[in-house]
């Protein structure tokens, strides 16, 4: 995995101070958009999800040096979350999610750059998570594949 380590380091350092500000942003943005997801959350503590999801981002910049450590827990994450019900084409919904909510939280300090690097780790991240799943084979069918994020 080669990433653009420094704008993903940069962005994030300044996101920390805005932690709840962000999860707060990204779940409404989820579920606005795409409202077809509501239902993977049902029996989530939403309070709960958010602290997840920010410990999941912590997790790949503190390892963005170090491929085996992140790539291990990204496969695991991925397998946690077939689990959950999260199917391939969900995660081009998150990501483009992700990338709103960081450019609303971040507002100035949300650069072309920024964004280019974020999307292109999404991608990487996306590739790995799915690597550790095992979905039917109709699942994975190549209408049903997911679509890169794109920029």
């Amino acid at each position: 995995m080669s990433l653009n380590t420094n704008p993903l380091e940069t962005s994030f350092a300044l996101l920390r101070d805005y932690e709840n500000e962000f999860t707060t942003c990204f779940y409404s943005t989820l579920f606005s958009d795409y409202p077809q997801v509501k239902p993977l959350f049902k029996a989530v503590r939403m309070d709960e999800q958010a602290k997840k999801l920010f410990a999941s981002l912590v997790l790949v910049v503190n390892n963005l040096t170090k491929p085996d450590v992140l790539t291990n827990a990204l496969k695991g994450l991925g397998t946690r979350h077939v689990k959950y019900g999260v199917l391939p084409e969900h995660y081009p919904m998150v990501g483009a999610t992700l990338l709103k909510a960081m450019s609303i939280t971040l507002k100035d300090n949300w650069t072309p750059d920024i964004e280019e690097a974020w999307a292109g780790a999404y991608s990487a991240i996306t590739e790995i998570m799915l690597e550790g799943t095992e979905y039917p084979e109709e699942i994975l069918s190549p209408d049903r594949q997911s679509t890169p994020l794109s920029v």
